[in-house]
């Protein structure tokens, strides 16, 4: 494909879209024009354009950094489909078909070329890149320069050298999510102090926000899939490994396609899983955090969570990966104090630092704000990352089911008087025992019987003083010492509140309601006379994909088939119109799909 020199002609003749979202139109021009940029911006907001048109505009090859060696080959894969002449050099490739490479992008073959960050500065391949014509270096993922964060990558420290190596040559940075700290660790060490910054909004308005208490998990869980998401892709994330592979195996057992991942697993059943999951339809991975990063699937339907995530970034960016193809889906979280318990001991036995400890304390209580809160989720997740919005987005639980509350003042005293009179050196099940005057031998023993809080909370069951104690422990009235197996400790913020110069209103737990049926998520998107079509369409696409081995979406993602079902084209023309569809796609598969189209007109 000849260099083009319109990045709007690029974007609607190669990708098949007819306008730039905002800022994209401008960060291409920054790169296009030889200038370095800094991207934030939300997972499926369209990252990859801002360096993938610039490629195709610039003369020369773009080398994309990407961490994932695993994801390389279905984005080459989706970019072949386009007609754009892409390819990857990393350790899967036999020795001549490595050479094929090489010799590809040395002869001015390749527009774009995706690169492991170990393999980058490796004198052969580095000694090519001199050689060769670049066009620019995209950094993608590159949050994983940061040493604060989990997904963090050794090797990405290198990238440094590009600026020294390579002047003149542009860089991109791209990241779907980094707080002030990161975005300023990534400048530091990928020495981008010249680039301009764009961060876009990080709001995902497709996606549903939905948080609640923590049950019985797994029947919790059965329950969404099967009202909501039967036939769907997901992801199930937990904690711990054993729990992502006893989930997985329970789901079997149920009727669903789950398969586990985590980092303890063989590399080569982890790659297997991964690649079922991108590959086939309706596949459900139950992950611990080690799965997600980079995960290009945009018809995941749902993320649910088992277990408390540890920060609203990780929330924000596990989450992130449902709905990339801009229709609905939800993001649904359940927990319990047993969640902040657990990560508050893994908190304090890790081996940071103190400051490290106290920035990820206060990045646990923030993520226990968001789920106590009794106002718009979506507005509290946004404003964390310092961006207004609506205080009501209409698509969040907090918003289409208002929480109920109390008057939780009188009971939040007794809770934390009883903690205080019994030395504050019990857990929370024996506080509540002594509050609803459960007589038993260690009471007794211990002489709490006797004391003023003995058996004033007896209007309250038990189920109700866990929640007054979890709220008080995740509003920061309370601390659970981990150190004296369990303890809860009053913290200077309980003291007004004993003092009566306080008044705090708590939510009401409710038993879970039956939920309404409901479509799943991307079949609602057509109506019901469309269902036919629908189907069928998928499963034309479903049959190229597995004649050609790529994943379904390489093909052509929901959304365009969405607008297939809508606009109903019967010619050539009316079908390269459909966005997403583009000059390549159409020539290669209007004829399979408009013969689907006519058969149901």
């Amino acid at each position: 494909m000849p260099p083009m020199k319109n990045a709007l002609q690029v974007l609607q003749d190669v990708f098949g879209y007819s306008a730039f979202r905002p800022p994209q139109q401008e960060i291409i021009d920054t790169v296009v024009n030889g200038g370095d940029a800094l991207v934030l911006m939300p997972t499926g907001g369209g990252k990859s354009l801002c360096y993938q048109i610039p490629a195709l505009v610039r003369r020369g090859c773009a080398v994309v950094v990407s961490p994932l060696i695993a994801l390389m080959q279905d984005q080459v894969d989706a970019l072949r489909q386009l007609g754009v002449r892409a390819s990857f050099l990393n350790s899967t490739l036999s020795l001549p078909a490595q050479r094929a490479v090489e010799n590809a992008l040395l002869g001015g073959e390749l527009d774009l070329l995706y690169v492991a960050p170990e393999r980058l500065f490796q004198p052969q391949t580095n000694a090519l890149l001199h050689q060769a014509g670049i066009a620019l270096f995209a950094i993608d993922e590159a949050h994983c320069v940061s040493q604060w964060g989990h997904d963090f990558r050794a090797d990405y420290l290198q990238l440094e050298r590009l600026h020294r190596e390579f002047p003149g040559i542009p860089r991109i940075a791209l990241t779907a999510t980094a707080d002030q700290r990161t975005r300023a660790e990534i400048v530091s060490r990928l020495d981008l102090g010249e680039a301009r910054h764009f961060i876009a909004g990080f709001d995902r308005p497709n996606i549903r926000y939905r948080i609640g208490l923590k049950q019985n998990a797994q029947s919790q869980l059965l329950r969404f899939l099967r009202e909501e998401h039967p036939r769907d892709a997901g992801i199930v994330y937990c904690l711990s490994r054993k729990k992502t592979e006893d989930v997985a195996r329970w789901l079997c057992e149920h009727g669903y396609n789950a398969l586990a991942y985590h980092a303890g697993m063989d590399a080569a059943q982890r790659a297997a899983n991964q690649s079922r999951f991108l590959r086939e339809d309706g596949v459900i991975v139950v992950a611990t955090i080690a799965f997600g990063m980079g995960i290009d699937k945009p018809d995941v339907r749902f993320v649910a969570h088992l277990d408390l995530p540890k920060t609203i970034e990780s929330y924000y960016q596990e989450t992130g990966r449902a709905g990339r193809d801009g229709l609905p889906a939800d993001a649904w979280l359940i927990y319990g104090l047993q969640d902040v318990i657990k990560l508050r001991q893994m908190l304090e036995s890790s081996q940071g630092d103190e400051e490290h400890k106290r920035a990820e304390q206060q990045r646990l209580n923030a993520m226990l704000g968001l789920c106590e809160i009794t106002s718009c989720r979506r507005h509290a997740l946004l404003r964390y990352f310092g961006e207004d919005s609506p205080e009501r987005c209409g698509n969040c639980d907090a918003c289409l089911e208002p929480v109920d509350t109390w008057d939780g003042t009188e009971a939040a005293r007794m809770a934390l008087s009883a903690a205080l009179r019994t030395g504050q050196r019990f857990g929370v099940n024996y506080l509540i025992d002594v509050l609803r005057g459960t007589a038993n031998e260690r009471i007794a023993q211990a002489g709490h019987d006797t004391l003023p809080t003995f058996g004033v909370g007896a209007a309250l069951d038990a189920n109700a003083w866990r929640s007054v104690f979890r709220q008080l422990v995740a509003r920061g009235y309370l601390r659970v010492d981990m150190s004296e197996f369990g303890t809860v400790k009053l913290e200077e913020k309980s003291r007004a509140l004993l003092r009566g110069e306080e008044h705090l209103d708590l939510r009401r737990e409710e038993k879970q309601k039956p939920a309404a049926r409901k479509k799943t998520a991307a079949a609602a998107t057509v109506a019901g006379a469309d269902q036919a079509l629908w189907d069928a369409l998928r499963e034309c696409r479903r049959e190229l994909a597995a004649e050609q081995g790529v994943p379904p979406y390489v093909i052509f993602h929901d959304a365009t088939l969405r607008e297939m079902c809508a606009a109903r084209p019967l010619d050539l023309d009316a079908f390269g119109q459909i966005s997403g569809v583009g000059a390549r796609k159409r020539d290669k598969y209007a004829e399979a799909f408009l013969r689907i189209i006519r058969d149901h007109s």
